[in-house]
């Protein structure tokens, strides 16, 4: 009955957890991003019954030119910080069936050379009641020009 018990928690904090993730809703996967210019970043957070804080998120760029391996993971490089603060996902009456998201007006940096990056999103919030911390990194590839 304990492991029964121990693997219902586990399973209810799981899906707890996977609630809270983020999604980066633009730019697209493979959009091209021109150096020295500005791009709106949309950050989504599924909408979800289980209560949350927001904390703060983090979004990078990283030059994957040069990079033999490709780019390296996110948790350990995110490159250039472009926008570093509060993160208060919305709903919008304009987009309805959109879930709660918000936008971020960020700078290409015009010494990034063209090609591959890595842009990434660091998202950190407090989960249930407890809270519990929930740290997250999500990640798209876009090719600067």
């Amino acid at each position: 009955m304990k492991f029964f018990t121990s693997l219902l928690v586990s399973a209810m904090l799981t899906t707890a957890t996977l609630a809270q993730s983020i999604d980066i809703g633009a730019p697209a996967s493979g959009a091209t991003v021109p150096a020295g210019s500005n791009i709106t970043v949309e950050v989504d957070k599924p909408d979800t019954l289980t209560g949350s804080t927001e904390v703060a998120i983090v979004i990078g760029l990283l030059s994957c030119v040069g990079l033999p391996d490709g780019c390296p993971s996110p948790a350990d490089d995110i490159g250039d910080v472009l926008y570093n603060g509060p993160y208060n996902p919305q709903f919008q009456e304009a987009t309805p069936g959109k879930p709660p998201y918000q936008n971020f007006s960020v700078a290409i940096p015009g010494s990034v050379p063209s090609g591959p990056a890595q842009l990434s999103v660091v998202h950190l919030s407090l989960v249930g009641l407890g809270p519990m911390p929930f740290f997250q990194i999500v990640n798209i590839t876009v090719n600067v020009d």
